[in-house]
């Protein structure tokens, strides 16, 4: 398999007003260069916090995935999702246990996966798309 992209690098944000709630996901991927190469704004309905920030991730891995990355960095700024991610915390939610799972079987098609926590000053352009997300909904 050719790699189109050696390094891609994903900020991935969700949120829920209301906990549960309206829930958007936004995910930004950039290359080597800095350059944007995708950007995700999606209504996903009622759902708490912790699901659209799982599903962000999921986003950004099959995008990367799409664009033939042979590696990923995802930047988060859930330190839940980067901590059970990398397994430093266990994952009870069985909702939330799937997602997991989900995200560590798409790192098989990467020869490598980082996962960072940022600090959310760090995150704006993956939130705007978030808040952009449900606004847009609000709308309809």
């Amino acid at each position: 398999m050719s790699h189109k992209y050696e390094i891609l690098t994903a900020y991935t944000d969700g949120g829920a007003r209301g906990n549960p709630g309206p829930a958007a996901i936004g995910v930004v991927l950039l290359d080597e260069k800095g350059q944007v190469v995708a950007e995700v704004s999606k209504y996903i309905g009622q759902a708490t916090n912790n699901v659209a920030e799982y599903l962000a991730v999921v986003y950004a891995l099959q995008e990367a995935l799409y664009r033939k990355a042979s590696k990923v960095v995802i930047n988060t700024d859930s330190q839940l999702v980067a901590k059970q991610i990398m397994g430093k915390y266990k994952v009870k939610d069985q909702n939330l246990l799937k997602f997991r799972d989900l995200i560590l079987n798409l790192f098989r098609g990467f020869d490598k996966v980082e996962v960072r926590e940022i600090p959310r000053e760090e995150n704006d352009k993956a939130d705007g798309l978030v808040n952009r997300a449900i606004d847009l909904e609000a709308l309809c």
